[in-house]
């Protein structure tokens, strides 16, 4: 499959307030968020022409902002609707959604009080992360090098883009070995999340989930919550070491790119999708779709 770099491509990306032909939106080598990660972002997704949690995601946005010491030049209103007209004018009813914003090229050094904050829009077709066949099948994980940091060495609860720095080196050291994704450890040993996606196992009939106190309490983790509970399940928020996998039944990775996708297997431990995991995929692909 030939690849189609994303900085040439047809089409329109909202930025700074107004609409760019995608070849022309770019910024100076010398961004501050370009050489200090001072950037935030979100991941969303447009089915049948709605924004899934348009408003959290762009709350989250500012929220972000805020974590990292910047203020975003716009509204969440007006975030919001440049989202959506990003969608329409490149002519998408299904499509992810990646707002972004980042410190400008006025000053380069640690310090930058005073640098201009940039905001995009950029929307693209994409179908599902995983294809039918690897959801089905549960897809396979290895464990990570790099643990997530603890919330006193990093702003763990921002979507800043230089937290994803062991995600990438992760993914990649995984897809090198054959597998799909890696499972990442937090700075204590416990099982955390994958490096896109949080994670939730079954044990005896319930939801068994890592307690987000050192990543993100991801929108779609929140949502597979929500509809296990409405569903008759326990959902139970814990630490878990890795040892304790050996008695999880089934496992499932959540997030907006994911969605819900089985695995069958994290190193030496196995899984097997199951009714939980297949059922609450089906759920949340009717509740995205607005036919639940």
């Amino acid at each position: 499959m030939s690849l189609v770099p994303f900085d040439d491509r047809d089409g329109w990306i909202w930025l700074d307030g107004q609409f760019t032909p995608w070849r022309e939106a770019k910024v100076h080598v010398l961004t501050h968020g370009l050489h200090y990660a001072s950037a935030v972002f979100e991941g969303e997704r447009m089915y049948g022409g709605e924004i899934f949690k348009l408003r959290e995601h762009t709350e989250r946005l500012f929220k972000s902002a805020e974590i990292l010491d910047f203020e975003i030049p716009f509204t969440v209103d007006e975030i919001d609707q440049a989202c959506k007209e990003t969608c329409t004018r490149n002519g998408l009813e299904d499509a992810y959604v990646r707002p972004i914003a980042w410190r400008g090229s006025e000053m380069i050094g640690v310090s930058a009080q005073n640098t201009r904050i940039h905001v995009a829009v950029a929307v693209w077709d994409w179908p599902s992360y995983f294809s039918p066949e690897q959801k089905a099948q549960g897809i396979r994980m290895c464990w990570a090098k790099y643990r997530r940091p603890s919330p006193d060495s990093e702003p763990v609860h921002a979507k800043a883009t230089g937290l994803y720095m062991i995600c990438t080196l992760s993914k990649h050291a995984a897809e090198k070995a054959g597998y799909t994704d890696a499972m990442m450890l937090d700075y204590r040993g416990y099982v955390a999340e994958s490096t896109g996606s949080n994670v939730f196992f079954v044990q005896d009939g319930a939801l068994v989930t890592p307690t987000p106190d050192c990543f993100l309490d991801g929108l779609t983790r929140q949502t597979v919550v929500a509809l296990a509970r409405s569903k008759g399940l326990d959902v139970i928020e814990r630490h878990i070491l890795p040892e304790e996998l050996a008695s999880f039944s089934e496992c499932f990775v959540v997030g907006t790119a994911a969605e819900v996708t089985p695995v069958s297997e994290i190193g030496d431990y196995r899984f097997t999708p199951g009714n939980i995991s297949l059922s609450l995929m089906d759920d949340y692909a009717r509740l995205v779709r607005r036919q639940a």
